[in-house]
């Protein structure tokens, strides 16, 4: 189990890190004063700033962090914190504004000094940003064109911010808040070059190699991996790891699936890849021997973290994978506590790995619920959508202590833990993992 206390120091330390510079110019000796909106305004533009800096560190895939805290919380927050930097970082010109009409001239791109420019520049980066992140569906943009932009206006922001802030220089003129904004400045680089560089070059010296390529069921593929010329690496069964293919894994085209096979065999690794456009229509004609690199393993949706008696699997479509690898490590061991899995597939003929589920329950303890929403004729079981009547039917409410994992689209997750919850099952009994986290 993770440390609680590890967690809240992390979150304490991370408050602080935005707070600083608010308090530098509160606690610190400080230039002649301003007007109070003016100061004010520079505060709120400094916080935003830090809050839109610091997203680097979480969606880093630093280990520290993601051996934590659930890595599609992570990324939820990062969604929600960045909306909020984006209002703070909108109101500091405002503000301004409002104060003195005169600050105007700094949105004038042509002729204000560059030390003013900066400033629009960087909100204009930052709109983008944000833009490209919320509607990129609607966008139509592919998700290798949508990491290169998130990269080049997140540069944008950062660079011009930085620029701005060092330039017009009135509170950094104090020595503490500008050690305290060249220290942002190393930590942003360090973690660029981490990402970007470190990275890379530690995945290059560990390739993998496909094996099998392997046609499932509902327009899946079973994608099997070996090291080459290394032992593979250990991995918890449901966490997650970004895969890229070619020659080189210095590529914004990586993209993210959770492990499928069981922890128990690191050296033949696999992951469940539903064609759903971009690199997944690829993965069926990748051929034996090609070369991929793995970055991985991340997150804590795995049974270590969260152990119990007896466990309870809800997955909608490809949301199957994870739940493959545990029941594939729970097989491999022999396990005999009692598993109850809800799967909620379109069809009877689109259910992935529908032929394994049907031979793990000679051998594990294993409950099976499909839920089909377009069942055939004559079908018996459950039908529609994993409802709280479904679960109400199924669930192993004799089993108080059962662990419950979720995954699968996001609407699905949000009905089943809203359903969970109506049942009297305890909150933190429930797991879930959007797998869409991008």
């Amino acid at each position: 189990m993770k440390s609680p206390l590890k967690r809240a120091i992390w979150v304490v330390a991370y408050g602080l890190v935005l707070i600083a510079p608010v308090l530098i110019m509160v606690l610190a000796p400080r230039p002649a004063a301003r007007q109070f909106w003016r100061d004010a305004a520079v505060a709120i533009g400094y916080v935003g700033f830090a809050l839109m800096g610091v997203q680097l560190i979480p969606t880093g895939r630093l280990p520290f962090l993601t051996d934590l805290f659930a890595l599609d919380a992570i990324y939820k927050v990062h969604h929600r914190l960045s909306r909020i930097a984006f209002f703070m970082v909108l109101a500091h010109p405002v503000l301004l504004i409002v104060q003195n009409p005169y600050n105007l001239v700094a949105l004038n791109l042509l002729s204000a000094p560059w030390k003013l420019r900066a400033g629009p520049i960087a909100l204009i980066s930052l709109v983008l940003l944000i833009a490209t992140s919320v509607w990129r569906q609607w966008l139509r943009l592919k998700y290798e064109v949508w990491r290169v932009l998130h990269n080049v206006f997140t540069a944008g922001v950062i660079g011009a911010s930085m620029y701005h802030i060092h330039t017009v220089g009135y509170f950094t003129a104090l020595p503490l808040q500008r050690a305290l904004w060249i220290a942002y400045g190393v930590v942003w680089a360090g973690i660029t070059l981490y990402v970007r560089a470190a990275k890379p070059l530690m995945l290059l010296r560990k390739p993998y190699r496909v094996s099998e390529v392997i046609a499932e069921r509902g327009n899946t593929w079973s994608l099997v991996l070996e090291p080459d010329g290394h032992p593979g690496h250990d991995f918890r069964s449901g966490q997650v790891a970004w895969l890229s293919t070619g020659r080189t894994p210095f590529t914004f085209a990586e993209n993210p699936f959770s492990y499928a096979s069981s922890e128990h065999h690191p050296g033949r690794i696999s992951f469940a890849i539903r064609e759903l456009g971009d690199w997944t229509g690829k993965v069926g004609a990748l051929e034996k021997g090609a070369r991929v690199f793995v970055d991985g393993p991340y997150g804590t949706f795995d049974m270590e973290d969260h152990p119990g008696e007896g466990y309870v699997f809800i997955a909608g479509g490809i949301g199957a994978a994870p739940v493959m690898s545990m029941l594939r490590t729970l097989d491999d061991c022999g396990d005999r506590q009692p598993l109850t899995f809800f799967y909620g597939n379109p069809t009877w003929e689109s259910i992935t790995f529908r032929e394994e589920l049907e031979a793990m329950k000679e051998r594990l303890n294993l409950k099976l619920v499909h839920v089909l929403e377009r069942p055939p004729e004559g079908w018996e079981g459950e039908t529609g959508y994993i409802t709280k009547d479904v679960l109400g039917r199924h669930v192993p409410f004799d089993l108080p202590n059962s662990v419950y994992f979720i995954c699968g689209p996001l609407p699905m997750i949000r009905g089943v833990t809203r359903a969970l919850h109506a049942l009297k099952v305890p909150r933190a009994h429930c797991h879930a993992e959007q797998y869409e986290m991008a």
